[in-house]
């Protein structure tokens, strides 16, 4: 994801951090190169120039923080820029209403009817509401079967239409449905087409205007770039849209969409899709997705991640284990597991400050990879008291260990050394928590 924008901010930074002053001239070359990227990623000229202009005002107008250098303050200007055209704050779906209601709307193939999965899913996990799924596709019956099919996955009712019925009468008695099987939040899934056609919008209107739906969002392919954009202002202007969903997003590398459709529609971007799976649906946070663009990371959306995947009961014990300095292979081969329950590498590490860089480096991430396979099968292939008491491992117990695994020697001494150097780590984080307990 925005792989190309990425690495050309991430180069541009790197020259600008040495730099002891800012001058007009090498602003103008730093910008220059700022719209360069950002023409590349298929963003919209007027957009870029927009963009660009607000960042030269601000560096030229010398907004000066002492413990920044010049350097560091363009990135700060690029940064909350950024944010600002990706839409400043995060913003919700209205949750209101009895049921709450959301109309998905698209053209076909940008995968509305997986994104109705997803967001059933989120809304049972993340809100714990019990959501009905209305199949509201009319001519393609086999999109309620998939319909179906995701409904049972996320934990979601679903309602299929009756024979003749009209999308408009087909709403009304699904917000009866819901009432009466205790339904709370329902979730309209409907047709798509290859263009914006009278016939689809005349029929979301009647479905709005029937249901007073809280919730007309568009369901976006990313990967369309500008002509995405267009497709949004269309839609917006018939149906007055209320959010956008972006998807296809880990398939676009410049990421033109996602940076310009908010400031074209004005239409908060609410989330985006990473990915086939139910779990790859992420809210968007505009100063974070700014953080990863730009190579900074995104901290917060990382402890959220983790918080999703690790019980704070292990949390707590993992914790008692390190103060006791009884980290084992055991807890070693726990974290591997439960960071590729975390979802794919290269999206962990988009999170992690300077992490980027391992993902546009494809041979550092694969090697990270192929390392956390290694070092499962060299654990699973010791005891239980080897796990626990490393320190037994001798030569023969090494090579033993190695011919299990189908590894070497020399992995199982790279595994250990690794495993020391967490066990290290974890404890020194430790105590310096303890201290900081101590002094409060």
């Amino acid at each position: 994801m925005f792989d190309s924008l990425s690495a050309a901010f991430q180069n541009l930074f790197r020259s600008l951090r040495g730099r002891g002053t800012l001058t007009e001239e090498n602003i103008r070359e730093a910008l220059r190169e700022v719209r360069t990227a950002l023409l590349e990623a298929d963003v919209p000229f007027d957009v870029v120039k927009g963009f660009t202009d607000r960042v030269r005002n601000r560096a030229l107008g010398q907004e000066v923080l002492h413990h920044l250098t010049p350097g560091q303050q363009f990135i700060r200007y690029v940064h909350e820029e950024m944010a600002a055209l990706l839409g400043g704050t995060a913003e919700e779906l209205v949750m209101a209403g009895s049921p709450g209601t959301l109309l998905l709307c698209g053209l076909h193939g940008s995968g509305k009817t997986t994104t109705a999965g997803k967001l059933a899913r989120w809304l049972s996990a993340r809100r714990g509401r019990h959501v009905l799924l209305v199949a509201g596709d009319l001519r393609r019956p086999a999109a309620a079967d998939q319909l179906a099919i995701l409904a049972e996955q996320a934990g979601a009712a679903v309602l299929r239409p009756n024979a003749g019925e009209t999308l408009a009468d087909f709403g009304s008695r699904a917000i009866a449905h819901a009432r009466s099987v205790g339904c709370d939040f329902v979730i309209f899934d409907t047709g798509g087409r290859f263009q914006m056609e009278a016939d689809l919008i005349a029929e979301l209107r009647d479905l709005r205007q029937a249901v007073k739906l809280a919730n007309v969002v568009l369901v976006v392919d990313a990967a369309m770039g500008q002509e995405s954009v267009r497709v949004a202002e269309g839609f917006h202007q018939a149906l007055g849209l209320t959010g956008l969903i972006l998807t296809k997003l880990d398939g676009d590398a410049r990421g033109g969409a996602a940076l310009s459709i908010r400031s074209v529609t004005g239409c908060p971007v609410l989330f985006t899709g990473t990915g086939e799976k139910l779990d790859q649906l992420e809210p968007f946070h505009p100063d974070r997705m700014a953080s990863r663009i730009l190579g900074m990371g995104d901290v917060l959306s990382l402890v959220e991640k983790a918080q999703e995947v690790v019980d704070e009961q292990t949390a707590r014990d993992l914790e008692r284990k390190i103060r006791r300095n009884d980290f084992t292979l055991e807890d070693f081969l726990l974290q591997f597991r439960q960071m590729k329950r975390m979802g794919p590498l290269e999206k962990v590490l988009e999170m992690i400050p300077g992490g980027s860089t391992l993902v546009g480096n494809r041979e550092a991430a694969e090697e990270m990879k192929r390392f956390a396979k290694k070092a499962e099968a060299i654990i699973l292939s010791m005891t239980p008291r080897e796990r626990r008491h490393p320190e037994i491992l001798n030569g023969s117990r090494r090579a033993r260990i190695a011919r299990g695994s189908g590894t070497t020697p020399q992995d199982v001494n790279e595994v250990l050394r690794q495993f020391k150097q967490a066990k290290g780590m974890a404890q020194r984080l430790s105590q310096m928590q303890k201290r900081l307990r101590i002094r409060m």
